[in-house]
C-alpha cells in the first residue's frame, strides 16, 4: 500500500485513501472521500466533497467533479434466480483531461470518458462518452456537442 501526493495539494483530513493513490500536484480534495487504489488522479484537479473513487479509476489533469459523485468500478456478473448478485467482477474507468462531471453522477465500470467532457449532475453513464460534449441523463446520453 502506497501514497503519493504531488506538490501543493489541498487534502483534508477525513478523506480516507486505501490502497495505492498517486495524486499529481496542485490538487484539492474535499472532506468526506474515500478512495480505494489502485486510483491515479493528475494534476489540477479539483474535487468536491464526498466523492467515492473505486480501484483501477485514473483521471486526467483538470478535471472537475462535483460533490456525492461516485465511479464506480466493480459490479456483478447476473447470477442464478436464487442468487441474482453472481461472481464479482471489476472494469477500469479513464476520465479524460478537462473534464467537468456535476454533483451526484454516476460512473460505472469499463467507461472512458473523452478529454473536455461535461457530464450533467445526476446523469448515470454507463458506455463512453466521446471527448467534448455534454452527456446527462439515465443512462446518459450526449446532449450536445462542445467546441474543442
Amino acid at each position: 500500500m502506497s501514497t503519493h501526493i504531488g506538490t501543493d495539494c489541498r487534502i483534508d483530513p477525513r478523506v480516507e485513501m486505501n490502497g495505492e493513490v498517486r495524486i499529481g500536484d496542485r490538487t484539492t480534495i474535499y472532506r468526506g472521500g474515500e478512495l480505494l487504489g489502485p486510483v491515479t488522479i493528475g494534476s489540477d484537479v479539483f474535487i468536491n466533497r464526498d466523492v467515492y473513487i473505486r480501484p483501477q479509476t485514473t483521471i486526467g489533469d483538470r478535471v472537475n467533479i462535483g460533490p456525492f459523485v461516485r465511479l464506480v468500478t466493480d459490479t456483478h456478473e447476473i447470477g442464478t434466480h436464487e442468487k441474482r448478485a453472481g461472481a464479482g467482477t471489476n472494469a477500469p474507468i479513464s476520465i479524460g483531461a478537462g473534464t467537468w462531471i456535476g454533483a451526484g453522477a454516476i460512473i460505472v465500470g469499463g467507461v472512458t470518458i473523452g478529454a473536455g467532457a461535461v457530464i450533467a449532475a445526476g446523469a448515470v453513464v454507463t458506455t463512453d462518452v466521446p471527448d467534448d460534449v455534454i452527456v446527462g441523463g439515465v443512462p446518459a446520453r450526449v446532449i450536445r456537442t462542445l467546441d474543442s
